[in-house]
């Protein structure tokens, strides 16, 4: 309540609560009374108070004996008109509004509640601003007029004469149909010129609001209107659709449904579900939005193969020869798929394991799990994860998003027609997850043998079961596959292709390949076992065989536009290693080649990675300074960290080695390792850095036919490495004759065709003791020339034991 002044004098009245309304001065206004102490206050101001009666709002409507504490503070006197009593104990009674006041001292007295009134005194604060709000109400009353034609055109005529702001805004409140507090508040306000503001506020609100209101009653006529047209239309098509013989009557579409689904072969409890649905198409016109909807729920439950099983008949022979007929090598993975079938023709129906082929791009991966399926005679399904980040890709969407559908597993399913394909799921290490959700722990129900049987899809809302679905994945990397995915796939690694392997993969399945695309016979291209080497090693550099197979492709073009020029069909043109540049331009790689001589600080290593095995030359430099060590060629934080560790055992070594235990501080040491622009890392650089810093501070050159790899540790011993058979192809292609590698990878060359280790000596050290007198072209004694005067540094660090003092305590 704004800041009123109540006058001195007072009444005595009896006082009535109302509900939900607010009584205003010089307003008339029936009311229903039905509670007893209302109706003794009404007989009471009858009685002894020349009719008039305090009337005040309570705050909470739910109240039936409201006290002091539950009524506002600023009522109406009011006089009652006219009182008339209705046969179910009510009256009905007509109170005219005479002033506002505010009240205290509630009691009760002989017959009803009575309380001290005092009249409020009003107040105007800002009468400069009374004609613009005046005018302004009316032109909104005008308006609100026109929309609610509830109100008399003589209440808005009469309500228009008035010009004062408090009996303008007392008259237009009633009116309103806002809520009672908010009435209450203009009530309750002293100031007419805030008063009249604030029933403006309301005023125009519900101005706003009535043409909001006939904005939709307008639409819904419209719609309605359309409604009962289509309904009208669709009912003459149905008569002459009957007349005509025609059926498509819903109801008989949605009898055909409940026929299918009881004689469709399903779980019962997925039956059931959707007959309930069914149930539902039946109280639904078929416009109706939901109709569709459901429709669409019922056929997917429909078309889903629930026990539908392929009929599959393993021959391990058979499967074998389609595995190697589609795949040249692949030894290993192929190995391990036959025996899957084997246990499942004995088991009649293994759950699991779940297959997860990884390796480089290009190895064949995808094109595996295609002849596994081709193999065993399953259908086969191939579902791309790659960028998928939304967990409903997996699970689907529930019903209440429009546009829902099921996730890609119930999709793929259905278009397969039977529960038991083989499905490949690509890309699995590819997918991210963001606020939509986590695709790869959706994956964690699929891929699991104990939990499959059960996979709940969003959309069904039923349990689907996948056990019998043969599942593999494909990934080119493990480290971004979660932990608990990883822990429920069986790891098949598919190693990129040996040189020796892609020529025959070029020779028997490429080059026939591209010829028959092409349109070409087979005389007519002569490629020579030269050539396609060339091709491997200058220009493709990869683990797999893509790029290959689009170089064979590019010289399938180039014959087929001599033979259209040349108008010879017949005619066979020869591609050899020299005529080679004429077809597919200069070369696009080179492989690094080792030194033609034994240099002095060069040293060649071994590298690996995705795209094969190569040579790699570690260079020495010293130079007159003070210490400083320089490692270059963008290497990365484990490869700097192995040219540290070779550092610091060559300096630990240094009497033996017959150096100055202190010449690292006579000069700087740079160690460069090219290309510069290629990012190289990993620890198998380790003896090949501590051999190429070990002939430069001795002076003694590398033999040039020797390559190493391994891992150094500052004991100087030799640890065990990975990649040993694209280390060694690419020792062979660059015309090393020895190779030394660590002990612990002598049972790894059981694994390296026999063909990649043909002309090459391998040698296996433990220490790095034992590399330096294969590497250097030096004799042992030379290279060792310190080793019976050498000792340990820690001695030097005892002064006293050596002069032969006894040393003295510490003070």
């Amino acid at each position: 309540m704004s800041d009123a002044v109540r006058g001195e004098a007072f009444q005595e009245l009896p006082v009535m609560p109302l509900r939900e309304v607010v009584m205003f001065p010089r307003s008339i206004m029936p009311l229903f009374v039905g509670r007893e102490a209302s109706i003794k206050a009404i007989e009471a101001a009858q009685a002894s108070h020349s009719k008039q009666i305090f009337l005040v709002a309570q705050r909470e409507p739910d109240l039936e004996k409201p006290d002091a504490a539950d009524l506002c503070a600023v009522g109406v006197v009011s006089k009652v008109l006219q009182m008339l009593r209705l046969p179910d104990g009510t009256i009905k009674v007509l109170f005219e509004g005479l002033h506002r006041a505010c009240w205290s001292d509630l009691r009760v007295a002989e017959h009803s509640a009575v309380v001290r009134v005092y009249a409020l005194q009003e107040s105007e604060s800002r009468p400069d601003e009374r004609e613009a709000l005046t005018r302004a109400t009316h032109e909104a009353l005008e308006e609100y007029g026109k929309s609610n034609k509830k109100i008399p055109q003589e209440a808005i005529l009469s309500i228009l004469a008035l010009h004062d702001p408090g009996p303008l805004a007392d008259a237009i409140v009633p009116h309103l149909k806002v809520d009672y507090r908010k009435k209450q508040d203009v009530l309750e306000r002293a100031d007419v010129t805030e008063r009249l503001e604030l029933a403006y506020e309301l005023l125009q609100g519900e101005v706003a609001l009535a043409s909001v209101e006939k904005r939709i009653k307008n639409r819904v006529k419209v719609q309605m209107e359309r409604n009962q047209r289509e309904y009208y239309l669709n009912e003459q098509i149905k008569a002459i659709n009957k007349e005509m013989g025609r059926e498509d009557d819903p109801q008989a579409e949605v009898q055909e449904l409940e026929q299918k689904l009881k004689g469709r072969d399903m779980p019962e409890e997925a039956r059931q579900k959707a007959l309930s649905e069914v149930k539902k198409l039946r109280c639904m016109p078929p416009s109706a939005a939901e109709y569709t909807v459901v429709r669409n729920y019922v056929d997917w439950i429909l078309d889903l193969p629930w026990n539908d099983l392929k009929q599959i008949d393993i021959d391990i022979e058979k499967a074998r020869a389609i595995l190697d007929g589609d795949h040249y090598g692949l030894e290993k993975p192929k190995e391990r798929i036959l025996e899957y079938l084997a246990v499942q023709k004995l088991s009649h129906g293994l759950k699991g394991p779940i297959l997860c082929f990884v390796g480089p791009p290009g190895v064949g991966k995808t094109s595996l799990a295609k002849s596994v399926a081709k193999a065993t005679g399953r259908d086969f399904v191939r579902l791309s994860l790659g960028g998928v980040r939304d967990e409903a890709e997996i699970r689907g969407h529930r019903r209440t998003y429009v546009g829902a559908l099921p996730g890609k597993i119930i999709q793929s399913l259905k278009r397969v027609k039977f529960n038991n394909p083989l499905f490949c799921l690509d890309e699995v290490d590819k997918m991210t997850s963001d606020y939509r959700g986590d695709p790869a722990s959706a994956l964690l129900e699929v891929l699991d043998p104990e939990q499959n049987h059960a996979f709940m899809d969003h959309y069904l809302d039923l349990e689907y079961d996948l056990s019998r679905v043969f599942f593999i994945t494909t990934a080119n990397s493990l480290h971004t596959i979660p932990v608990p995915l990883l822990d429920r796939m069986e790891i098949i690694e598919l190693n990129s292709y040996l040189e020796t392997e892609k020529r025959h993969i070029a020779r028997h399945f490429l080059l026939p390949r591209q010829i028959a695309e092409h349109g070409l016979r087979e005389g007519n291209m002569r490629v020579s076992e030269n050539a396609l080497l060339e091709i491997i090693r200058s220009y493709t550099h990869e683990a797999g065989v893509r790029n290959l197979e689009r170089e064979i492709a590019a010289l399938c073009r180039k014959t087929a536009i001599r033979l259209v020029e040349e108008n010879d069909p017949e005619k066979c043109v020869s591609i050899s290693r020299q005529s080679l540049a004429s077809f597919l331009g200069v070369k696009k790689y080179r492989h690094e080649e080792r030194e033609d001589e034994p240099q002095v600080g060069v040293c060649a290593g071994l590298a690996y990675n995705q795209r094969g095995g190569e040579i790699l030359l570690v260079e020495t430099s010293l130079m007159s300074g003070s210490g400083h060590v320089v490692i270059t060629g963008q290497l990365g934080e484990v490869m700097t960290e192995s040219a540290k560790a070779a550092l610091s055992y060559v300096r630990s070594r240094a009497e033996v080695l017959g150096l100055d235990p202190r010449f690292y501080r006579k000069v700087d040491i740079h160690v460069h390792v090219p290309a510069g622009a290629t990012p190289k890392d990993g620890p198998s650089a380790g003896i090949t850095l501590a051999t190429s810093i070990t002939s430069a501070l001795l002076g003694i050159p590398v033999r040039n036919d020797v390559a190493m790899t391994g891992e150094i540790s500052l004991r100087g011993r030799v640890l065990p490495i990975g990649g040993l058979r694209e280390k060694l192809l690419a020792a062979r292609r660059s015309g090393i004759k020895k190779v030394i590698m660590p002990k612990d990878n002598e049972k790894d060359l059981k694994e390296v065709p026999d063909e990649v280790l043909k002309d090459l000596k391998i040698v296996f050290v433990e220490h790095v003791d034992d590399v330096l007198p294969h590497a250097l072209d030096a004799s042992p004694e030379a290279i060792f020339s310190g080793r019976s005067e050498a000792r340990p540094i820690c001695r030097s660090l005892r002064s006293g034991h050596d002069n032969g003092e006894k040393s003295q305590p510490a003070q």
